[in-house]
């Protein structure tokens, strides 16, 4: 019997074709499913956060502690809004590490004008300390002991006027022992438009949207950039020790105080904290990519399997949408093959249809070519490659830091 050379190609081509497809569907379904289970729960998340008026009973309640390293060019925002709360703020404590480049001079300035603010230099680092932990604990320790809570600040962020009055009404009216926010980025550059939203969305993808309800402690999510924390739990958990080596302390401490029965909280705070994080996607890919892996407040299989989500869900949609088409148009209309196009179109849609959800998170008055924006699902490979390159390295510098944990 003969049999036609290019009817065997192209059988076997479709086939070939029908089984990629099908294994392609093995890998997206479940994965499908588990992000549609978070994604549903957004419409009932807590709103965000709103500005409050200070309350009497909140006088000299909390204790703020600013880590800082090197951070005159971006901290007097952050000193100037801090310098706007109101009396539930006892005292501004300025941990500095020594830094070479007029920081000190700034929060000296700041002081003469608000005697809430302290400038304290802390100790050199300790074998096994990473710098933000070991700057945050040392600020706990020198801290008021009349003060109820402790708030970690960070040196770019910005806060409204109402922002701390609003976190300790949220947290003791809802029980809550540790509150984190996820803030209002601000962006400028057209790089940054285009990745710092991929990066982004791989938190939603692994999380689900701030404001849900309780997780369980190998979930939590937490934002060091506004942390607020009861003075007695940080004393109950040895202040931020356990998470002394890590470069995600953050989603450590909150994991570490879960685990010890504290209700945690990872709230809306676009509203009320802005955030200038980095200048440019080259510094957001490097400096923000290091601890977006969370490898230090997960074990392995964790990590393996929100590498599984992320490719599936995430960095792949858009690719094989492209390829699947183009075997759909010549032809190709195997059951796998049209099963993984309808998949994946649909998974392309929930993407743009986010980029809607997230957009208040983002501050793009001074933006340069703000459609670029919208352009951020195309970085969405690079943010999941990014993620898989921090999870197989550990940092050797963070900060203007060399380590060698």
């Amino acid at each position: 019997m003969t049999i036609s050379l290019d009817w065997l190609g192209n059988d076997l081509g479709l086939g070939l074709a029908g089984l990629l497809a099908f294994g392609l569907l093995l890998l997206q379904v479940p994965a499908t499913a588990i992000l549609l289970s978070r994604l549903l729960q957004g419409p009932g998340r807590r709103p965000p956060l709103e500005p409050q008026r200070s309350d009497p009973t909140q006088l000299g309640s909390v204790s703020v502690v600013v880590p800082t390293l090197n951070e005159a060019d971006r901290l007097q925002p952050c000193l100037d809004s801090l310098a706007r709360q109101s009396y539930e703020v006892r005292e501004i404590i300025i941990v500095d590490s020594r830094s070479q480049d007029g920081t000190p001079d700034l929060v000296a300035a700041a002081q003469r004008k608000d005697p809430r603010f302290r400038l304290i230099e802390d100790d050199p680092l300790p074998a096994g300390w990473v710098g933000r932990p070991w700057a945050l604990h040392t600020g706990f320790l020198h801290s008021a002991e009349e003060s109820r809570w402790v708030l970690g600040v960070d040196a770019d962020t910005q806060l409204h006027p109402g922002l701390v009055s609003s976190l300790i009404k949220t947290a003791e009216t809802e029980g809550y022992d540790l509150i984190s926010l996820s803030p209002q980025f601000i962006l400028k550059f057209p790089g940054e438009l285009w990745l710092q939203p991929a990066l982004l969305m791989t938190l939603v993808y692994r999380f689900g949207p701030a404001g849900l309800g309780d997780n369980p402690p190998e979930r939590v999510m937490a934002n060091g950039q506004c942390f607020l924390c009861r003075r007695s739990l940080l004393a109950q958990i040895d202040g931020y020790s356990s998470a002394r080596s890590s470069f995600c302390d953050d989603v450590t401490l909150a994991r570490h105080a879960a685990s010890q029965g504290a209700r945690v909280g990872f709230l809306d705070g676009a509203k009320v904290l802005k955030v200038r994080m980095y200048e440019g996607a080259l510094e957001t890919w490097h400096e923000w990519g290091r601890s977006l892996d969370l490898k230090d407040a997960a074990e392995r299989g964790q990590i393996w399997g929100d590498l599984w989500l992320l490719s599936a869900v995430q960095g792949l949609p858009l690719s094989m949408t492209v390829v699947l088409l183009s075997l759909v148009i010549a032809g190709n209309t195997a059951a796998p093959v049209t099963a993984a196009l309808g998949l994946n179109l649909s998974l392309v849609v929930i993407r743009f249809s986010l980029m809607w959800a997230i957009a208040p998170s983002y501050d793009r008055s001074q933006a340069q070519h703000r459609w670029t924006f919208w352009l951020s699902p195309f970085a969405d490979p690079l943010a999941v490659l990014r993620i898989l390159l921090s999870s197989l390295r550990t940092p050797k510098r963070w900060r203007g830091r060399q380590y060698s944990l």
